[in-house]
């Protein structure tokens, strides 16, 4: 299972754009000794959040599961709010950004990341 986005996948992301806010769900499974990397990933993630605006709404590790699929296995969820999609475009294509995604890519063995469109409550 791949852990990184494609540029065929960012793509399609920003095509299916309906505008405004995004919040990005990252579901994580850790390598056997992933998850001092991908807590070095979020330290270092910071700025580039600030950039485009975006913030960390959610992190933790997963606990019991009282009603899920069989073999569901995630260790951690992340949930990040970006202004628009075209924000989080901007982060991942940033150069400097990309000199921290092997931490991420290293960490994980599999993982989910995919957008959220907030409901008008």
């Amino acid at each position: 299972m791949a852990v990184d986005p494609t540029g065929s996948d960012l793509k399609r992301f920003l095509a299916e754009d309906p505008g405004g806010p995004v919040v990005m769900l990252n579901l994580l499974q850790f390598r056997e000794d992933g998850v001092a990397s991908y807590r070095e990933y979020t330290t270092r993630i910071g700025p580039f959040l600030e950039r485009v605006g975006g913030e960390v709404v959610y992190a933790g590790d997963l606990a019991t599961a009282l009603v899920a699929p069989e073999g569901w296995a995630w260790d951690a969820v992340l949930l990040v709010r970006y202004p628009s999609r075209a924000a989080f475009s901007q982060m991942v294509a940033d150069p400097e950004y990309q000199q921290i995604t092997g931490l991420r890519t290293a960490a994980l063995d599999e993982a989910v990341l995919q957008a959220g469109l907030p409901w008008p409550i």
